[in-house]
C-alpha cells in the first residue's frame, strides 16, 4: 500500500507544490530508501520487511517515477532540486535526519544528502557519480536502450517474456546478476514503470554534469557494488573510496546493479550495518 505527500519546493516561477508517492512501514530510528533512474520503490521490495524489523522505513518513488508525479513546471531534475524536495518530504513527515539508502541515482542522492549532513548515515549502492565521461556516456546509451525496449514492447508481450527465466533474463539482466529470481509479476510492473516514467529524460539530461567530489565527513558511510554490475563497473567503487576515504567498501559477490533482489539478506545486512 502507498501513500502520498505534498510540500511545496522552489522553482523558477516560485514556490509550487510537489507530490511524491512512497511506502512506510516498521519501528525504530527512520530509514529512507531511494530507487534508481527508471525503477520505482518496489526495487526495494526483497529487503523492505528485514529492514522494517529494525527501522521506520521509508521507500520512496523519486518525483517522475513510479506512483510520484512530475516536478512542477519549471523545475528541475538536478541534484540540487531533488535533494531539497527530499528535504522537504522528510519535513513533511516528520522525520529529523533519517538514514538513507539508495540505488544507482538513489545511491548519488543518498552521498549529497550526508554531504549536506540531512541524514545521520549512507549506504550507496553502485551511486552514479563516480564514472569517466566514457564510462557515463555506455551506461547512458544502455538506459536509453532499455527504456525504448520497454517503450515499443507491447504489455502481452512483456506479460509474455516475464513468465519464462530467458524472458526475464532479456528483460532486466543489465540490472540484475539472477533476473531469473525476480518474479514475473515485478518484472512487468518495472517495465511498465521505466516505460511510463515522467521524470526519465529530464533526470538523463541533468545527469550529463552529475559527478561526486566531495568527501562526506563526519558520517557513517559505505559505499557497496556489485561484483557483477554490468551498468556502472565496480571498478567505481575504487573512486568513490578515494572520493570519500572514511568510507567502508563493500564488494557485494553475486550481484549486479541492482543488488537487493540478487541477495537480499548481505544487502539488508549492509545497510544495517551501516545504521547501527
Amino acid at each position: 500500500m502507498s501513500a502520498t505527500a505534498s510540500f511545496s519546493i522552489d522553482t523558477p516561477h516560485g514556490p509550487r507544490p510537489a507530490t511524491v508517492a512512497y511506502r512506510r512501514a516498521g519501528t525504530g530510528e527512520p530509514l529512507l530508501l531511494l530507487h534508481g533512474i527508471g525503477h520505482h520503490r518496489q526495487a526495494w521490495d526483497p529487503v523492505f520487511d528485514i529492514l522494517a524489523a529494525e527501522h521506520d522505513v521509508i521507500a520512496v518513488d523519486l518525483p517522475g517515477f513510479g506512483e510520484s508525479p512530475a516536478l512542477p513546471d519549471g523545475a528541475a531534475y538536478d541534484l540540487p532540486t531533488v535533494v531539497a524536495a527530499l528535504g522537504a518530504l522528510c519535513e513533511e513527515l516528520g522525520i529529523e535526519t533519517p538514514h538513507v539508502a539508495g540505488n544507482s541515482l538513489g545511491g548519488l542522492l543518498a552521498l549529497e544528502l550526508g554531504r549536506e549532513k540531512r541524514v545521520r548515515s549512507v549506504t550507496a549502492l553502485s551511486p552514479g557519480g563516480f564514472w569517466t565521461e566514457a564510462e557515463r556516456r555506455y551506461a547512458f546509451a544502455v538506459l536509453l536502450g532499455m527504456r525504448q525496449g520497454a517503450k515499443s514492447l507491447p504489455l502481452p508481450v512483456i506479460e509474455r517474456l516475464s513468465r519464462s527465466v530467458a524472458g526475464r533474463w532479456a528483460l532486466t539482466s543489465t540490472i540484475y546478476a539472477h533476473p531469473g529470481r525476480r518474479s514475473p509479476e515485478a518484472v512487468v510492473e518495472e517495465t511498465l514503470a521505466l516505460r511510463n516514467a515522467t521524470g526519465f529524460l529530464q533526470t538523463l539530461a541533468a545527469g550529463r554534469e552529475a559527478l561526486f567530489r566531495d568527501d562526506v565527513p563526519g558520517l557513517p558511510v559505505t559505499v557497496a557494488w556489485g561484483a557483477h554490475d554490468r551498468l556502472l563497473l565496480r571498478r567505481q567503487g575504487i573512486r568513490a573510496k578515494h572520493t570519500i576515504p572514511g568510507a567502508r567498501l563493500v564488494r557485494l559477490p553475486g550481484c549486479g546493479h541492482v543488488p537487493m533482489n540478487d541477495d537480499p539478506a548481505l544487502v539488508a545486512r549492509v545497510i544495517l550495518d551501516t545504521s547501527r
